[in-house]
């Protein structure tokens, strides 16, 4: 295996902190790595280092003679003077660029919607990030270095970039190194893991799911002091063992060894306990919206919305930007009104909203953490145990020193979690979280992701990552094309229906990629006559049965929430029953699915 690139002895020295001590690291042709490490501890510095835009005290980075090196780094480093197509493509011919399949492939997976000749100075700061991205990947490197590439990206796209990479360069050829808080992103394209901490880089064999099992046996060697970090991975590590088993299936997890250290792990929630708390602190009614449609002027954004939120429902939100999620999230909470239809909320409904713009800090940001935290209640119940603001601060990873620094001061990923921190002391019983993800590490979303495990509301969940929609919600539903619809087959079945979508949906008027693929010959309808008619007839059919299947699941979960909890045959009767329904379900949207296609 070719040797890319190298770095021996790194020091690297800020005037307060030492950040790199005698760091040697190496990479070879068909390395795929990925990098994890706390917020600070120098993952975007170590590939400033190795690409050369920063120079250690001591040491040295060596290339290859002749091998090329591409960065995305998270500056953004377009010139805003340009047009989205010189941005990407430079100065070459349409006829050059569009006879390249990996041009096209880049510009159909990021720039779909973006104006091919807009300013890219007047774009949003998640376009110029995708033309960026673009502009970088339509190159031919022999090593890419990608700082958190999935950053305003959704659910599609990083599901492309992920395949992208995986195919980009022949077997055993090319490097990758990246660093990102997207934990099923780096699980798909990495089988080699790097954490960076304690001014050292400690390497690990495969990706996220084996680092994590690796970690664990590190840490159940360590001193006392690693005991809260152990417990966590491990929490963790069961549920990754207990997921998807796409997950578990990679060769190099050890399975034998994942089981032994989870055989005393219980599940990550216990459903059946949530719910009923949540039903003892909500009420059997929490919010529904029955029909509703909402416009803005001639526009309709959501047309006959049913949705009937449950007690201890945990339900992730899943659309492109602009579908109308954050419209769906403003008729729960109120700040939306229908234009048909009615909203119909339950008597002791607390909703709080998790929102990116940090709109609780807002009013404290000159105060020290202490105070902001001393002027709120004095205990919080987490798992059964009763904690005070400190101890949750410290799950948080804040640390005794930060209680005296103002909260201006501190970090995006601290605000981010001293602004969850306020809800939850607050006591909300309904939770909404926008893209709660963002400027956090690996490591502070384990955290939040066990707070969220033992609370005992409701949880909406609005986020691009992947891996924290599974993680913390039960099941997903879509807003497409106006409508809502329960994924019962999650992630993968929007995906799926989304490619449907597009690939029945033509060609963007903004986009350039189409014009370069050759024409195809009319393709036949796939039914035509009577069994197009029969067809129709069953499509519509199967709405009004998923439609029902769908009100009577809901009605069996508030059945289990309020039956008897101690009667556990009776438990599992109705647990069963649910089961069914929800197989008749999957069964039912598998076949309209089928039945769409061939409808075109």
């Amino acid at each position: 295996m070719a040797h890319l690139l190298g770095a021996e002895s790194l020091h690297l020295e800020f005037p307060t902190r030492v950040v790199f001590d005698s760091v040697t690291v190496g990479i070879d042709e068909g390395d795929r790595i990925g990098i994890v490490g706390r917020n600070g501890d120098g993952k975007s510095t170590l590939l400033s280092l190795l690409s050369g835009r920063l120079e250690p005290d001591s040491g040295r980075v060596t290339r290859r003679r002749g091998v090329t090196l591409g960065m995305l780094d998270q500056a953004d480093t377009v010139d805003p003077t340009l047009t989205v197509e010189r941005a990407v493509v430079g100065d070459l011919d349409e006829h050059v660029w569009a006879g390249d399949p990996r041009v096209r492939d880049v510009i159909a997976g990021l720039l779909d919607g973006i104006d091919w000749h807009a300013i890219v100075g007047t774009l949003s700061g998640g376009q110029r990030r995708r033309v960026a991205l673009a502009a970088l990947l339509v190159g031919d490197w022999d090593i890419l270095f990608l700082d958190e590439p999935t950053n305003h990206l959704d659910v599609e796209a990083i599901a492309w970039l992920a395949e992208h990479l995986k195919r980009r360069w022949p077997a055993g050829q090319g490097g990758l190194a990246v660093v990102t808080h997207d934990r099923w992103f780096l699980d798909e394209v990495s089988t080699e893991t790097w954490e960076v901490h304690d001014r050292i880089i400690e390497p690990f064999e495969g990706g996220y799911a084996a680092y994590i099992l690796q970690r664990v046996e590190r840490d159940r060697m360590a001193a006392a002091t690693e005991a809260k970090r152990q417990n966590l991975m491990r929490k963790e590590l069961a549920w990754l063992r207990r997921g998807a088993p796409a997950r578990t299936s990679k060769p190099k997890f050890r399975m034998d060894a994942a089981a032994e250290l989870i055989a005393d792990e219980p599940p990550v929630r216990d459903s059946v306990s949530l719910a009923q708390m949540a039903t003892a602190r909500l009420g059997k009614d929490v919010v529904d919206l029955l029909d509703v449609s909402v416009s803005f002027g001639e526009k309709q954004v959501l047309r006959d919305v049913e949705w009937r939120i449950a007690p201890g429902e945990r339900t992730g939100v899943l659309g492109v930007n602009g579908a109308g999620k954050s419209t769906l999230l403003g008729l729960v909470t109120g700040d939306v009104e229908p234009s048909s239809g009615r909203v119909k909320r339950g008597k002791t409904v607390r909703i709080a909203s998790l929102t990116q713009q940090l709109d609780e800090l807002q009013a404290v940001l000159d105060d020290r953490v202490s105070d902001v935290i001393g002027r709120q209640k004095t205990s919080y119940v987490a798992g059964g145990k009763e904690l005070t603001p400190g101890q949750l601060l410290e799950r948080l990873g804040f640390t005794s020193a930060q209680l005296s620094t103002p909260v201006r001061d501190l970090s995006g990923g601290q605000k981010r979690r001293l602004q969850l921190l306020l809800i939850l002391l607050d006591e909300p019983n309904v939770l909404i979280l926008d893209e709660p993800t963002n400027d956090l590490d690996t490591d502070m979303l384990a955290a939040i992701e066990d707070l969220l495990d033992s609370w005992p509301g409701t949880l909406l969940v609005v986020s691009h990552d992947r891996y924290l929609l599974e993680r913390v919600t039960d099941q997903q539903y879509a807003v497409l094309d106006g409508r809502f619809r329960h994924l019962p087959g999650g992630l993968e079945q929007y995906l799926e229906l989304r490619r449907a979508a597009v690939s029945g949906g033509g060609a963007s008027a903004t986009h350039p990629a189409s014009a370069a693929e050759p024409a195809a010959a009319a393709a036949e309808p796939a039914l035509s006559g009577a069994a197009l008619r029969a067809a129709q007839k069953e499509l519509s059919s199967i709405d009004r049965r998923i439609e029902k299947l769908s009100a009577e699941i809901d009605a069996q979960h508030h059945r289990i929430a309020e039956f008897d909890q101690s009667d556990y045959v009776g438990i599992g009767v109705l647990s069963g029953e649910l089961s069914t329904l929800e197989s008749q379900l999957g069964e039912l949207e598998n076949r309209w699915l089928e039945l769409s296609e061939q409808l075109g």
